[in-house]
C-alpha cells in the first residue's frame, strides 16, 4: 500500500518523492528523453486484440468514479465497419473535492496522451476528443500545446501512429467545456461535444455501440488512461502485484490510485498510494498528510467526491478500495479525493452546502432530480437556521430518498450523488440533527 516508487507520478514531484514546488510542464521533448512513447511502441507491436487483452488482465478499473473494468469497456466495441469511431477523455472533474486529473494534465500531459494513442490502437479509434471543464482554463492551454507537440513528435497525425510505426492514423482534438457539472456524466459530455446542451441521454443504447455522432465510442477517465502506459510497459502481473484484493464478491482493487486529499489535514495534496489504503494512515503518516490540522480530532470524510457520501468518526481506518461502499454504507470509492473533517464541523452545515451545489447543477431533465433537490436544500436551510420541526428530518430523508432509490425514477446518478450525500450525512450524524431541532423549540418554548 506504502509506494517504493511512483507509477503515475515519476515524473511529477509529489510527497513523499519529492518536493511540489519543483515541479514544472514534462514537454514532448523531455518526455521522449525520459522513456516517454515507449509503451506505444511496444503496443503498436502488439495486436490490437493483444493490447485488450493485456488491460484486462491487469483488471484496470475506471479512475473516473464508477470503478468498471477498463478492458471489458473497450470488448463493448463492435467490430469495425470503416466508419468513424472515437475516444472521449473524461477531464470535466467537476465532483467538489476531486482535483486528481488537474495534476497530470499541469505537469505530465504526454502521459495521458500516450495512453489516449495506445487506446485508440487497441480499439481501432481514428478520432479523439479531449473534453476539459470550462474552468480548467490553464490547463486547456497546457494540454493544447501538448497536442500540438504530440503532432510534431508524429504521434498523432496523417502520416500513422508514431510517425508511421503504425499506418493507422489518428486525431486528437481538445474540446473545452462551458461549466457545467452534468458534463462529467458521460453521455451529457458526448452531447456537449456535438455542440448540444449537455443532457445526460437515455440507455441503450450505450455509447460503445452508438456514441459520438451516432458512432461507436468509448469515454476514458484521464487517470485511467494515463494507467496504460506503465501497464504496457510492465505486464498486467506486474499491475495486479500493486493494491489489494477484494475482500467481497467484487472485482479486486488493483494498481495505483492518485488520491487528492483536501480539509482539515496539516498537508493537503494530491499523493499516490496503493489501493487498500486505509484513510487514517494517509491522513496521519508523515509521508503524507502529517496528521489533522491544529491538533484537532478526526470527525467525519467524504472519500471521492460528494456524491458518495460520508464516513463517519467511527470509519477512519476506511480502506481506500473499491470495495469502501459496500463496507462502509456509502456509494463508493468515487473519485478517491478524501475531504476530511474535523470535531469542530457542523454536518448539518455541510449537507446543506452540498444539497446547494446538486440544485444548482441539475440539468432539470428529470422531475425527481429537478424538484427534489430544491426541497432537499429547502429542508436543509430549515434545519441549519434551527426554524425545523421534528417531522421535517423525516421528510428530508423521504424526499432525498425518493429521488435516488427507485430504478428508472432519472436519466443519470446526479439524483443518486444527491440521495447518498444527504442521507449518509443524516444517518450517520443523527443526534447532530436532532439536536439541532430541540434546541431550536427549547429557545422558543423560552420566549426567545
Amino acid at each position: 500500500m506504502f509506494l517504493t516508487e511512483p507509477v503515475l507520478t515519476k515524473r511529477i514531484p509529489t510527497w513523499p518523492w519529492g518536493d511540489p514546488a519543483e515541479r514544472h510542464v514534462v514537454s514532448g521533448e523531455e518526455y521522449v528523453k525520459t522513456g516517454g512513447y515507449e509503451s506505444l511502441r511496444k503496443a503498436l507491436s502488439m495486436d490490437p486484440s493483444d493490447v485488450i487483452a493485456e488491460v484486462k488482465a491487469s483488471q484496470l478499473r475506471g479512475r473516473g468514479g464508477a470503478g468498471f473494468p477498463c478492458g471489458v469497456k473497450w470488448g463493448f466495441l463492435p467490430e469495425p465497419d470503416g466508419g468513424r469511431r472515437y475516444l472521449a477523455i473524461n477531464c470535466d472533474e467537476a465532483e467538489p473535492g476531486t482535483f486528481k486529473d488537474r495534476l497530470l494534465v499541469d505537469f505530465d500531459p504526454h502521459l495521458v496522451l500516450e495512453g489516449i494513442a495506445i487506446a485508440c490502437w487497441a480499439c481501432q479509434l481514428d478520432t479523439a476528443y479531449f473534453f476539459i471543464r470550462g474552468e480548467y482554463r490553464h490547463q486547456a492551454h497546457v494540454m493544447q500545446q501538448a497536442i500540438n507537440e504530440a503532432y510534431e513528435l508524429g504521434v498523432f497525425g496523417p502520416q500513422g501512429l508514431l510517425k508511421g510505426a503504425s499506418p493507422f492514423a489518428v486525431d486528437c482534438h481538445l474540446h473545452r467545456g462551458a461549466g457545467a457539472y452534468i458534463c462529467g456524466e458521460e453521455t451529457a459530455l458526448l452531447e456537449a461535444i456535438e455542440g448540444k446542451r449537455g443532457w445526460p441521454r437515455i440507455k441503450p443504447p450505450f455509447p460503445a455501440v452508438k456514441g459520438l455522432f451516432g458512432r461507436p465510442t468509448i469515454v476514458n477517465n484521464v487517470e485511467t488512461l494515463a494507467a496504460v502506459p506503465p501497464i504496457i510497459e510492465r505486464g498486467a502481473q506486474w499491475w495486479t502485484s500493486l493494491g489489494c484484493d477484494s475482500t467481497i464478491d467484487q472485482p479486486p482493487s488493483y494498481g495505483t490510485k492518485l488520491v487528492g486529499v483536501s480539509g482539515h489535514v496539516n498537508r493537503p495534496g494530491v499523493y499516490e498510494v496503493g489501493l487498500g489504503l486505509p484513510l487514517d494512515a494517509l491522513v496521519t503518516h508523515e509521508d503524507y498528510c502529517q496528521g489533522m490540522k491544529g491538533g484537532r480530532n478526526y470527525k467525519a470524510c467524504i472519500p471521492g467526491g460528494v456524491s458518495m457520501g460520508v464516513l463517519d468518526t467511527s470509519q477512519y481506518g476506511a480502506e481506500l478500495d473499491f470495495d469502501i461502499g459496500r463496507k462502509y454504507d456509502i456509494m463508493g470509492l468515487g473519485t478517491a479525493c478524501p475531504v476530511v473533517l474535523d470535531d469542530g464541523t457542523d454536518m448539518i452545515m455541510v449537507a446543506r452546502n452540498i444539497a446547494r451545489f446538486f440544485k444548482n447543477e441539475s440539468c432539470g431533465q428529470c422531475t425527481p432530480c429537478r424538484e427534489g433537490s430544491q426541497w432537499v436544500y429547502k429542508l436543509l436551510c430549515r434545519l441549519e437556521q434551527g426554524d425545523a420541526q421534528p417531522k421535517d428530518l423525516d421528510l428530508l430523508t423521504e424526499v432525498a430518498s425518493s429521488m435516488g432509490t427507485m430504478p428508472g425514477t432519472t436519466i443519470c446518478g446526479l439524483a443518486d450523488g444527491t440521495n447518498w450525500a444527504v442521507c449518509t450525512i443524516v444517518r450517520k450524524f443523527r443526534a447532530e440533527f436532532e439536536a439541532r431541532i430541540k434546541g431550536s423549540r427549547a429557545v422558543l418554548a423560552n420566549g426567545a
